[in-house]
């Protein structure tokens, strides 16, 4: 007999060391996962998901996606969405019919499918994600047009494209259950209101609820959770197969409506998403026949990847960037890089499992077949990709911008000096009022937790190879730095001294191989920086030269307050107190000074930071 404990607790620790690996290797998780499937089910026979859940299994996956789909329809905004540049509008109002029309017709032809079971796989293949599209895109990192075109393209995509799905299943499913296309328009028209008029209450409803702050913020995780399960079983109960529609458009209602706060509902769905995404592919991986597993190496399964590959991506791309500016450089990798991911996954497993109940020939090849496309575009492409982007010269170089962690008067200070440097500057924070300060300053910004799941697929870090942290609350700091010394390594990864730090002894101190360097000398703590600026001390900038040397520059003011070096190919050197800083002509130097004692040098007037 099968411990069910132990199966269990082997789907956790198995989904835990994929998660890590792809953390790590910076590639798509999915990939880990369902490698990992593979090699626990038909490849070992170590774990039998049918055994340990039994009819479970099913109510188990179906809430798991609409879990999934509902998180993804939730950090869908309408406004972005009408901001975002055209290309993108057309990759997914183009591109993405094309490629549906090009995939379901090669998938009929290819594997003898009915056309209602190819155009519903065709629907499938549109969707890419940015759970797969970010981490490729940190490997390749194309120049900033690109790379932000691909990003917002998946971001959309995600619920727009497991929308399209279940709106197709759904015509499938009624048209099979009447015999005349009038009662199957009906039935499906039925699924439609159902899924709609419920969904928008639901949402409406739960969003009143958290604006007029009737539930406490530890009660709101629940209740949306509840809520998401409800409206799921209510709307399957009144017109069968109209949950999924009903937790998407909850979803986006929820996420659309003005003053109604979600952050803490998004993070913990988040976390919610990552555990179901995680135990579900090697779940749904492990179910895999053999014999299915092995068809994946088959002919038909590898021409399907080709056509996608060469014909699908590159045809539809270059319909939605006709006529644009974009340069044929730049069609030629964005008609490349596609790599489908976790909804595309999720959901073919799901209606798979429900076609092949209601008797449907071919639905079991869905999920092999998705399994296969994302297995070779994954693969291929994270291998080609960053080499093909080379050869066409649209790599961005070195990363030498910075994010700053904090956007407060602090950090508003140093980053407007280093902007004025002409160096890339990023400022993250959770407080909407130091966002707004920044935004108004000019500054590019990121509204949110740099260090949670929601940033590591949106956050856009195109040009940015340091972290400098600058929040006033140390354990923040420290994340950041545990977190993003594995972006952009240790010694691009610096933290501002606070009090705790200083008052702290060493038995007690976090060590700076977990998070960064610290910066400047140990007695400029974050609360002497703020002090320092509101009295009006100002950040100097000074170019060393052959006659003006660093060393003149420390005796004409020996009191100044160093702090960053750029040396002569724009690269950023913080000050730190426990390394050498020999810095030569060429060199900008950044220190501040207290009003009045701007350092000169020879012909040379310091740009004076305006105070905000």
């Amino acid at each position: 007999m099968h411990d069910a404990g132990l199966d269990i607790a082997i789907i956790g620790i198995t989904a835990l060391l994929c998660q890590w690996g792809a953390w790590k290797a910076r590639l798509p998780a999915i990939l880990f996962l369902l490698i990992a499937g593979l090699i626990l089910g038909p490849a070992t026979g170590v774990l039998n998901p049918d055994a340990l859940f039994g009819d479970l299994l099913f109510p188990l996956v179906s809430l798991a996606v609409a879990v999934i789909l509902f998180e993804g329809s939730l950090t869908l905004n309408f406004k972005e969405l009408g901001t975002i540049s055209a290309v993108v509008r057309r990759m997914i109002t183009v591109a993405a019919p094309v490629t549906w029309l090009i995939v379901a017709i090669s998938t009929h032809f290819l594997f003898g499918l009915s056309w209602e079971l190819s155009i519903l796989f065709g629907a499938l293949m549109v969707v890419t994600g940015p759970t797969v599209v970010t981490p490729l895109l940190r490997t390749v990192r194309p120049s900033e047009r690109v790379a932000n075109i691909l990003r917002w393209e998946g971001i959309v995509i995600d619920p727009i494209g497991a929308l399209l799905v279940v709106v197709v299943y759904e015509f499938i499913v009624t048209q099979s259950q009447g015999q005349a296309f009038s009662q199957s328009l009906f039935l499906f028209l039925e699924i439609i209101v159902v899924g709609l008029a419920i969904g928008a209450a639901a949402g409406f409803a739960l969003g009143k609820v958290l604006s007029r702050r009737r539930l406490p913020e530890y009660l709101q995780n629940l209740a949306t959770l509840s809520l998401l399960f409800l409206v799921f079983t209510v709307c399957n109960h009144l017109a069968e197969e109209s949950g999924l529609l009903g937790v998407t458009v909850m979803g986006m209602w929820l996420g659309n409506m003005r003053g109604v706060h979600i952050h803490n509902i998004l993070n913990f769905k988040e976390n919610l998403t990552i555990l179901f995404i995680s135990g579900l592919f090697i779940i749904l991986a492990a179910r895999l026949p053999m014999e299915q597993l092995l068809s994946i190496f088959a002919l038909a399964p590898l021409l399907l990847l080709l056509i996608i590959q060469f014909i699908a991506r590159p045809v539809s791309v270059a319909l939605a960037t006709l006529r644009s500016n974009i340069k044929f450089r730049e069609r030629i990798l964005l008609g490349w890089i596609a790599p489908r991911g976790i909804v595309a996954a999720a959901v073919s497993a799901l209606f798979a499992l429900r076609l092949s109940e209601q008797g449907y020939a071919g639905a079991e090849l869905l999920v092999p077949l998705t399994f296969a496309v994302i297995l070779g575009t994954v693969i291929f492409q994270s291998a080609t990709s960053r080499p093909l982007a080379k050869l066409l010269g649209i790599v961005e170089p070195e990363p030498r911008g910075v994010l700053i962690l904090g956007a407060n008067s602090v950090a508003r200070t140093v980053g407007k000096a280093l902007q004025q440097q002409d160096m890339p500057v990023l400022l993250s924070d959770s407080n909407w009022e130091n966002i707004r300060a920044a935004r108004m300053a000019g500054f590019k910004t990121f509204y949110g937790n740099p260090v949670s799941e929601f940033a590591s697929q949106r956050l856009d870090l195109t040009g940015i190879g340091n972290l400098l942290a600058m929040s006033p609350l140390r354990e923040l700091n420290v994340i950041a730095g545990m977190h993003f010394r594995n972006e952009f390594g240790i010694h691009r990864t610096f933290n501002v001294r606070t009090s705790a730090d200083t008052n702290q002894s060493e038995k007690h101190q976090v060590s700076n191989q977990l998070k960064g360097l610290p910066l400047f000398n140990p007695d400029l703590t974050y609360a002497k920086l703020a002090s320092l600026i509101h009295a009006g001390a100002e950040i100097k900038t000074t170019k060393l030269t052959d006659e003006f040397s660093f060393d003149d520059l420390r005796r004409q003011d020996p009191d100044a307050q160093l702090l960053f070096g750029i040396n002569e190919r724009g690269k950023l050197k913080p000050y730190l107190a426990d390394e050498k800083f020999k810095p030569g002509a060429g060199w900008t130097i950044l220190s501040l000074v207290r009003e009045g004692r701007g350092a000169q040098t020879n012909n040379h007037s310091p740009n004076a930071l305006a105070q905000e």
